[in-house]
């Protein structure tokens, strides 16, 4: 691909920008171009009462009258495609030809000496909607911006430099969105700290990695000059307590009613029901079903549905269309054509996943032998300098048999344990691999999920190349943390005997997981990743759910040149 290709625009800015968006543009660009570009979005208590406020407002849309007689008329929607903006207008308040538009803000104005003030992006908000109007043949020199808490109606004077900040803010919104580029963050702005899109915006670790460089400990220079530690803010999605539903075994089926889904069964009716506000997925193994009420509900919310077969291999997604970010799957395709991009990525996660596997021997092995965690150090810098991705792939299974020859010494518990003569699967031949395939099938399920949110194709990889039928990519972000989150859950079941012969059955070509086996590791599964633990790069506490999200959002702003280097998840 040549350099003009890649430097094309893969973006067409639209003819007419929505007032709103222009609103968000100048209180933050980063925000605006993710939720109006990108399509993202994450709702905030605020962001709620604003929707129920404005669904009273836009109940019913009043008609201009054609003599221009006195009139109130709500929710008025106009369009100026010589401004190159369009709007919708809460109360538009008209005498004759001459009208003031009135936008409705949930908050409270701005205290001052001079008196109530307005925030910027609300002015900007009225102007470009003055703008619209003088194009559509109106008289327009005032608006006003009511404040339901404060309860203040404060007036607005469209003046000309009110006018031209508007129109220069018009001119670059358009150019970002033509560029195709996500602005940069916001630098320890205030506006970052009840923001909802923080937790995928990410404005702190971004700023951090792209001045620390993505290999450095945080603050690594600051401490060695002896200067004071910055503080890296937890700045997180306002979200961050929803869970997957799992509805394992046959007749079962998922329900809508009113804002809970309940799961019944032929057998024994209700079993089961949660609020959809607190489900993050809806995992169906098997024949379990689910109806179209409950199926638009959870598409409508952004909420996927993930189907699996009984043994728990993972078949496919049902996912609503909400999300617009074709510049990043654009961009995936060009670093996946690219060896040399592919394998800069590729070299970070391999030496990330070697690091958690020698963390993992060195904390809970104590008889490991120095010689097998020397190997590991040795190879995880083999796979930071790897020349090839087939080199890497030889670096990588040698890292894997030193880490799985000392596994079975991690299971025993007393005199009794699981027998374990090495890794095995297609069918698992064993207990313990039978375990290790299903956990590691949920964290797939889970990555898979996970990429889809920045809009990924969990499809398209870049280590190894990609097969057919295979989530190459999700597969790729797998290899950081099958040591430090599935084989957890797995020696936790298994030394604390939770896991019993009686939960695997033996057939002619493997072992597999009765029912019950399978609730006892979707449980552990889900209790390890609910444990919060101190960000190794960030300091701040997180859950592994929420880490993997993190590392989702590092890796799309790695593609997006954000960031140079991909930062792998390492434990310490």
């Amino acid at each position: 691909m040549t350099e003009d290709i890649q430097n094309q625009s893969i973006s067409t800015a639209p003819e007419l920008i929505p007032a709103s968006m222009l609103a968000a543009y100048a209180y933050c660009p980063r925000l605006s171009y993710l939720q109006w570009v990108q399509g993202e979005f994450q709702d905030s208590a605020e962001t709620v009462e604003g929707r129920l406020l404005h669904r009273w407002i836009d109940a019913e849309e009043d008609p201009i009258p054609e003599d221009f007689q006195p009139f109130h008329a709500r929710s008025v929607s106009l369009s100026a495609p010589q401004a190159g903006v369009c709007c919708r207008i809460d109360l538009l308040e008209g005498d004759g030809s001459h009208v003031t538009p009135v936008e409705y803000k949930r908050g409270e104005t701005r205290k001052g000496p001079a008196g109530p003030g307005i925030f910027e992006p609300h002015l900007i908000q009225l102007a470009a909607q003055c703008l619209a109007l003088r194009e559509n043949g109106f008289s327009c020199d005032e608006g006003m911006v009511y404040y339901i808490l404060s309860k203040e109606k404060v007036p607005v004077k469209f003046d000309s430099q009110l006018l031209d900040r508007t129109g220069a803010l018009l001119a670059d919104m358009r150019r970002a969105v033509q560029r195709g580029e996500l602005p940069p963050p916001l630098e320890n702005s205030q506006r970052c700290d009840r923001c909802s899109m923080a937790g995928i915006c990410l404005p702190d670790e971004v700023n951090l990695l792209r001045e620390m460089g993505a290999e450095k400990e945080p603050n690594q220079e600051r401490k060695q000059e002896g200067q004071p530690e910055e503080k890296i803010r937890m700045l997180l999605a306002s979200r961050d307590d929803q869970v997957p539903l799992y509805v394992v075994g046959q007749g079962k089926t998922v329900r809508k009613r009113g804002e809970r889904l309940e799961v019944w069964s032929y057998e024994e009716g209700k079993i089961s029901e949660a609020r959809i506000r607190e489900i993050s997925k809806v995992c169906l193994y098997g024949s379990a079903e689910i109806t179209t009420p409950a199926m638009v509900e959870l598409m409508q919310r952004n909420v996927p549905v993930l189907h699996f077969t009984h043994g728990g291999w993972f078949q496919g997604i049902a996912l609503g269309m909400s999300h617009k970010n074709v510049q990043l799957r654009i961009q995936q395709f060009r670093w996946a054509e690219d060896e040399e991009r592919s394998l800069s990525v590729a070299r970070k996660i391999v030496s990330g996943k070697i690091e958690n596997c020698r963390t993992r021997l060195r904390k809970y092995d104590p008889g490991v032998p120095s010689l097998v965690l020397t190997s590991l150090a040795s190879l995880s810098q083999d796979a930071e300098n790897a020349s090839s991705l087939q080199s890497l792939l030889g670096i990588e299974g040698a890292a894997g048999k030193a880490y799985f020859s000392r596994f079975g010494e991690m299971l025993k518990v007393g005199e009794e344990s699981f027998s374990f003569e090495g890794r095995n699967k297609r069918p698992p031949k064993d207990p313990v691999n039978s375990t290790l395939s299903y956990l590691y099938g949920i964290l797939v399920k889970d990555l898979f999920s996970t990429l889809l949110a920045p809009r990924f194709d969990p499809y398209l990889g870049f280590y190894p190349q990609p097969r057919y039928g295979r989530p190459a990519l999700a597969l790729d972000m797998l290899e950081q943390f099958p040591p430090i989150i599935a084989d957890s859950v797995a020696f936790r079941l298994f030394t604390k005997q939770s896991l019993l012969d009686t939960d695997f059955i033996k057939t002619g070509i493997g072992i597999s997981l009765t029912a019950e086996a399978k609730r006892k590791l979707i449980a552990g599964y889900e209790q390890r990743m609910q444990t919060e633990i101190v960000h190794p790069i960030f300091g701040y506490k997180v859950s592994y759910r929420r880490v993997l999200e993190i590392q989702a959002r590092l890796l799309s702003r790695v593609l997006s040149g954000e960031l140079s280097e991909y930062p792998a998840f390492v434990i310490r």
